[in-house]
């Protein structure tokens, strides 16, 4: 079919309420061509409220798809990343237990020869029960020893049971063996979604541990030697 042809055809796509890119489409010519050739023709106001509303839909299907897209990517590099972290890691030794705590302390614990004993605090759960699991079965400290506290902002004050219910039960402790729950005066100008979830931080503290202390920074300064061992290997 012939330009001369094809034109007519478009200003009656385009006086029917059509797009400029859907008449490039269904006529078969490039969009600057479309726009050039449909340029006198006047959409009415339906037509263009129709057009718009038509961009926002497609606009938000097609953030849809991309979105779609970007969850199953995340979730096959996620397995994939399940297996090789299984490949590599294997299953932990004794060894391996005592090692992964003594870095968790590291990161998290009381370093400072200025305070005393052994003071490990967290809001994370996870890393919570991993530290009293190892203080416990690791480390051999008698579960009568360990102190454990409750800090959380004061805006939290109305539902402390419920904060209290649950550190008791990720450690298998009665509530009764909790020191008092220290609260935070700060006044807090957001307030976050998982405001309802909040369970604040707990402090894990080892009644008379300065030597129990002193053990665990001494391993510490072990494995920083043998980073650094490591790294002069590398660097010859």
């Amino acid at each position: 079919m012939s330009r001369f042809e094809l034109k007519p055809r478009a200003h009656a796509l385009r006086k029917s309420g059509k797009s400029i890119l859907e008449i490039s489409r269904l006529v078969g010519i490039s969009k600057s061509t479309s726009s050039l050739w449909c340029r006198d023709v006047e959409l009415t106001p339906l037509q263009r409220n129709n057009l718009r509303e038509k961009m926002i839909r497609d606009g938000h299907a097609g953030r849809l798809k991309g979105a779609q897209v970007n969850r199953e990517k995340r979730v096959s590099a996620l397995e994939g990343a399940a297996v090789w972290a299984k490949s590599i890691m294997g299953s932990m030794s004794k060894r391996d237990r005592l090692v992964m705590g003594v870095a968790l302390y590291w990161a998290e614990g009381s370093k400072a020869m200025t305070t005393t004993g052994f003071v490990f605090v967290n809001s994370d759960p996870s890393m919570i029960r991993s530290m009293y699991e190892w203080m416990v079965n690791a480390i051999g400290v008698p579960k009568e020893d360990i102190s454990v506290q409750i800090f959380i902002n004061e805006i939290h004050r109305y539902r402390i049971n419920d904060v209290l219910k649950f550190w008791s039960s990720l450690l298998d402790l009665s509530p009764d063996s909790f020191a008092k729950t220290s609260f935070a005066k700060s006044v807090q100008k957001k307030v976050y979604d998982n405001h309802d979830k909040h369970c604040g931080m707990l402090r894990l503290t080892v009644r008379r541990s300065t030597l129990l202390k002193y053990r665990v920074l001494k391993m510490i300064e072990i494995i920083k030697a043998g980073v650094a061992q490591v790294v002069r290997a590398n660097a010859s």
